[in-house]
């Protein structure tokens, strides 16, 4: 069982009876799940994970203190407290984990502005740019048990995908790393004889690539130690997670370099191939810089056109 399932069992065993027999008359006005910061709610908890920060818990999202006033809020948070602190063989802990809590009732608004910074999850251009994507991310993961009034729905619906222009701009931008640090500086390194930056321009390659897969399936990239789980079950690219991984953990010996920079030019290939399938490209020809142009000229708006082609990165 992992820790999304354990969750939700937990609020069917207790949760919802409790809000039910105790705050039946806010209800409506409740939202409660899991989701945020933590393995656990993009469903990668393992074993491992559960050294810190794993228990049974979920969260109650409240709206404004207009409608769930600050008294109702500190009644449901001792309720919450009281909440058995064993469930399925997994203690509750009493202590919050660095960073803030990640259960028990939260304000629905400083949630979101917190991730966002938005409490409503209205962006702007502005925001949509540099909103690190791993915290967009964790406004979609994990799952909503319940949401009475559907305002935690609709905030997590606004935030759901880039506006288009947004997303050519990023994927403009990571396609020009991609060419700048893999079909371009890798190999000149190694003819200046730096393997340690020859190194660093196939890591820089791999994140771009990365970045760049995920955005052709136009959903969010996770916090970068679930990037890799998250890249082998995507619809599009899949595929080159296995290649991107090679790239990163072999040597630069000169026996390695060679098919290194194979797989560079054959990553980047696949990569252009589904952007032609997408539309998303006019060029014809294998240099990702290219590409990344010409995604950029497609942009519709002329304010985000016109920004630097690395704005977004």
């Amino acid at each position: 069982m992992n820790g999304l399932e354990l969750s939700e069992r937990f609020y069917e065993a207790y949760g919802k009876p409790m809000l039910l027999e105790q705050f039946s008359d806010v209800l409506p006005h409740l939202a409660v799940g899991l989701f945020g910061s933590g393995s656990e709610c993009f469903g990668f908890d393992d074993e491992v994970s559960r050294d810190h920060d794993f228990e049974p818990g979920f969260c109650i999202f409240l709206p404004g203190e207009d409608v769930v006033d600050r008294r109702t809020a500190f009644q449901l948070e001792r309720a919450y407290a009281k909440l058995p602190k064993e469930f399925a063989g997994f203690r509750r802990s009493t202590v919050a984990p660095v960073g803030g809590a990640r259960h028990g009732v939260l304000r629905t608004a400083e949630f979101f502005a917190d991730k966002v910074g938005a409490p409503d999850g209205i962006l702007t251009v502005s925001q949509w740019l540099t909103v690190p994507e791993y915290a967009l991310a964790e406004t979609q993961n994990g799952k909503l048990f319940f949401d009475g009034s559907g305002e935690v729905t609709r905030i997590r619906e606004a935030l759901s995908k880039y506006p288009g222009d947004v997303r050519k701009k990023k994927l403009a931008g990571n396609l020009l790393l991609m060419a700048q640090a893999g079909q371009y500086n890798f190999s000149r390194c190694l003819r200046h004889g730096e393997t340690g930056a020859a190194q660093l321009a196939v890591a820089e390659f791999v994140k771009a690539a990365m970045h760049a897969a995920f955005l052709l399936n136009d959903v969010y990239m996770p916090y970068y130690k679930w990037s890799f789980r998250a890249m082998r079950a995507l619809k599009k690219c899949s595929m080159l997670a296995e290649t991107l991984e090679v790239l990163l953990t072999t040597d630069n010996a000169p026996e390695t370099a060679e098919s290194k920079a194979d797989m560079i030019e054959d990553v980047a290939a696949d990569v252009i191939d589904e952007l032609t399938a997408q539309g998303l490209t006019k060029a014809i020809c294998g240099d990702l810089e290219k590409h990344a142009y010409s995604v950029n000229d497609a942009i519709e708006d002329g304010e985000i056109r016109n920004l630097n082609v690395l704005a977004a990165i």
